[in-house]
């Protein structure tokens, strides 16, 4: 059978409170959306999301990597090969960037499941991820949300498996963005949502199901993309659902996230559901796009990590509406973060291997690690005997630390850390998503994918390291207060 073997996703932990984009100061409790930090984008987040998917599974398979956004950081570079890079799949493999439409990342899913139905593909890692921008204190501002999802689809013990598929296309101006545009554009709210969403979300579910020979009533759960929360209701009403088939599309937690939204709620659907269970997935922009899958008897192991679950528990409060459009680099008068002749190429091209894939070298001699690799090992003195260290998936543990007040960031302290990676070699990085008052030596920690710096007016990604915190978010290990 093929399907879904797998899945992941990344919310990131910053949540602006609705109510912040009217009155400026941001309070706990009360609607928000999530918001991607300053040094998180679209790739950040995939690779996140990737990784999330991959765990426990063996990564020589994957056969082909497709990235779907419509924020990709690059008009001209291939997103899907960054992501390539940091999981350090091999490299052969396939590589395709999908965008220009919300359905960008339902597109990817379906030619992921026809690659692999024309054995073309053994296994398809599938990432979608967005982070929109609407205009400051817009309503759109309020309904969009920043996040990613991934599915590795393959033969081997689906959780999931597609039983029909149907699209229709559409063309309209709805909802776009020209070159040059920073913030979504739309056109009079009642007629998009009318002969736009509405039409064709009604019209391409209601034929999926009609073919399928299948009434709405049977479904056990609709994950169905909405421009915001009314609009959604409306819709599954038109379907004939009733509220607890229909999966809830977490405004006023995390918002629309573009082209992983759809994605993002089959995810969230996967992680409540039993076995033998119908789920109905529909995706909009220029058409609609809808799939009909059952799920198999594997998903209860697959579904306990409780992935989207885990990612709204795991959420910090930005500290006001001006701090939020400060990690956009929306703030006046803000630091030019593109200021300066950034990395060269040449010098990108030397460190890749580390820089982005976070690979060391291990000796095999005597198992000693390093970062960066090295020619001679300084623990037994032998020369060129190393084999590649993978260590973004290694764990590690903070030796010492400092507070940088003085490097320009939109959220100081900087935190620099000394780390020690489990297995024996140190490495020097900064500390993303911590409070100063969570920090302390031996704090166990994890490694994220980030961006640690934009000059050239291109993003510049390293490694950082942040806390390991549990299911509740809290940092792993915390000292009980004394």
């Amino acid at each position: 059978m093929i399907g879904i073997s797998s899945y992941g996703v990344h919310i990131p932990r910053g949540r602006l409170p609705l109510a912040a984009i009217t009155r400026g100061h941001a309070e706990e409790g009360g609607p928000e959306r999530s918001v991607a930090g300053f040094d998180e984008d679209s790739v950040t987040m995939a690779i996140a999301a990737a990784a999330d998917c991959l765990e426990g599974f063996e990564r020589d398979p994957v056969d082909a990597v497709l990235f779907a956004s419509t924020t990709s950081p690059y008009r001209e570079k291939q997103a899907a090969a960054i992501v390539a890079k940091a999981l350090d799949l091999r490299r052969d493999v396939l590589s395709v960037d999908f965008g220009g439409s919300l359905r960008a990342g339902m597109s990817a899913l379906r030619s992921a499941l026809d690659a692999v139905a024309a054995g073309s593909a053994r296994s398809v890692l599938v990432v979608a991820a967005d982070c929109r921008m609407a205009a400051p204190r817009s309503a759109a501002e309020r309904n969009l949300g920043d996040g990613a999802v991934a599915f590795l689809v393959g033969c081997e013990a689906p959780v999931a498996v597609v039983e029909h598929r149907h699209s229709i296309t559409d063309e309209m101006l709805d909802v776009w963005r020209s070159d040059g545009d920073r913030f979504v554009q739309t056109w009079e709210e009642r007629f998009v949502v009318k002969h736009g969403y509405s039409e064709n979300v009604l019209e391409c579910a209601g034929e999926l199901l009609r073919r399928a020979g299948m009434e709405a009533a049977e479904l056990t759960r609709a994950a169905l993309y909405g421009p915001d929360a009314r609009s959604h209701a409306a819709v599954a009403r038109g379907l004939g659902l009733k509220p607890k088939q229909v999966q809830d599309p977490l405004f006023g937690r995390l918002g629309n996230c573009g082209a992983a939204f759809a994605p993002m709620l089959l995810a969230a659907a996967l992680d409540a559901v039993e076995p033998a269970s119908s789920l109905l997935l529909v995706a909009y922009g220029d058409g609609a796009d809808a799939m009909l899958l059952r799920t198999t008897g594997a998903l209860p192991a697959l579904a306990a990590r409780g992935s989207v679950g885990r990612g709204l528990e795991r959420r910090r409060c930005v500290s006001s509406y001006d701090a939020y459009l400060g990690a956009r680099n929306l703030a006046p008068g803000g630091f030019d973060r593109t200021a300066g002749a950034g990395v060269a190429a040449t010098v990108h091209y030397r460190d890749r291997d580390a820089d982005i894939g976070f690979c060391g070298a291990q000796c095999r001699r005597c198992g000693q690690l390093h970062f960066p690799a090295q020619r001679v090992c300084y623990q037994c003195g032998a020369k060129d005997d190393f084999e590649v260290a993978r260590l973004a998936g290694r764990g590690g543990r903070v030796m010492s630390y400092t507070f940088d007040y003085f490097f320009p960031t939109p959220e100081p302290p900087l935190v620099a850390t000394m780390i020690e990676i489990d297995g024996g070699c140190r490495v020097w990085m900064q500390m993303a998503d911590v409070s100063p008052d969570e920090l302390r030596c031996d704090l166990p920690v994890e490694f994220v994918f980030r961006k640690v710096h934009e000059t050239g007016g291109k993003p510049n990604y390293f490694w950082k390291c942040t806390p390991v915190r549990t299911g509740g978010g809290h940092v792993a290990g915390a000292r009980e207060e004394e």
